[in-house]
């Protein structure tokens, strides 16, 4: 378990390593903001999400603890504003959501209403649990690279090595310290294909159900398109893929490879203003002064998180 002593030392190690109390955790040099601004790396949630899903504890979580089937757009919202307050807002702000997350898992505890993988019926979960919390972060470190090159221009091997860096420090919001986490980039890919390979991971009923309902828009309007689906698919590790039932042949594959080529094609062209995301920009807005976001950043807040501004100091 994470404690919240624990969290608190990690916390301070972060502040103590953070590039400013304006620039926040990171900063604009940091190659985090610099992946992270993109727009293109929704086309890595649906491959976290399911990653996630597929450690019983998460998927059970999520079921019994969790508004996303009767508002699935509201998750979103919370899921990105915690995210983006993280990376992109003030250190006061990280910080503050680094602790709201901490304790909004402390009350997230259950017992697991079937056998999956190595774990029994009726063992306990907690969403602070050390293990969870790593897998959710390499998760999201993973996915967000595997976005950014299905549009952009692969990173290096020194620019995945700059990224993880800053991931390990990305964790400490989380609770996690330095000796939590793969040392390296190497070490952390490792650490995914053991994950991927391990019993840990195994698909569970209600990993198939959250799944099934958040693809198939749940009760709203909202359902991602095929070759959304398809990308995502393609994405996941094969077991894993067929864990959760999703359909894989020649017709998505075509699919995958039409999406990515208009994306790789368009992409790449769209103006930085429509390009990245809004808390981004409220970020680039903040170092240069200014309290409020203009109208435009506003409305891709409103997109992204659900509200207009990340940094609200009427707060």
């Amino acid at each position: 378990m994470v404690s919240e002593r624990d969290l608190e030392t990690a916390l301070d190690f972060a502040r103590a390593e953070a590039a400013g109390s304006i620039e926040g955790l990171f900063g604009p040099a940091s190659l985090t903001w610099r992946i992270d601004r993109e727009a293109v790396i929704f086309l890595g949630a649906g491959r976290a999400l399911l990653l996630q899903l597929a450690h019983p504890w998460v998927a059970a979580a999520v079921a019994e603890h969790s508004r996303t089937f009767a508002d699935p757009i509201g998750r979103f919202h919370r899921t990105f504003d915690v995210v983006f307050s993280m990376v992109f807002g003030s250190l006061d702000k990280a910080l503050a959501a680094a602790r709201h997350l901490y304790r909004r898992h402390a009350t997230i505890v259950g017992v697991l209403p079937e056998a999956s993988g190595p774990f029994a019926l009726g063992t306990t979960y907690c969403a602070n649990d050390l293990s969870a919390l790593r897998w959710v972060h390499a998760t999201l470190t993973e996915s967000a690279v595997i976005a950014h090159d299905l549009a952009l221009p692969p990173l290096s091997v020194e620019e995945c090595e700059q990224y993880w860096s800053e991931s390990r420090l990305f964790g400490a919001l989380f609770g996690l310290t330095s000796a939590d986490l793969p040392a390296d980039w190497a070490s952390f890919v490792a650490y995914n294909q053991a994950m991927v390979q391990s019993d840990t991971l195994s698909v569970s009923t209600a990993a198939r159900h959250v799944a099934a309902q958040i693809f198939a828009g749940g009760p709203s309007w909202l359902r991602p398109p095929r070759w959304y689906l398809a990308l995502t698919a393609r994405t996941l590790p094969e077991r894993l893929r067929v864990g959760f039932g999703l359909t894989f042949d020649e017709r998505e594959n075509r699919a995958a490879d039409r999406a990515l080529a208009w994306i790789r094609r368009v992409y790449p062209k769209v103006p930085a203003r429509l390009r990245y995301v809004g808390p981004y920009q409220e970020a680039q807005a903040r170092l240069r002064g200014k309290q409020q976001p203009d109208w435009a950043t506003r409305c891709l807040n409103r997109a992204w998180i659900g509200r207009p501004q990340l940094d609200d100091h009427r707060k």
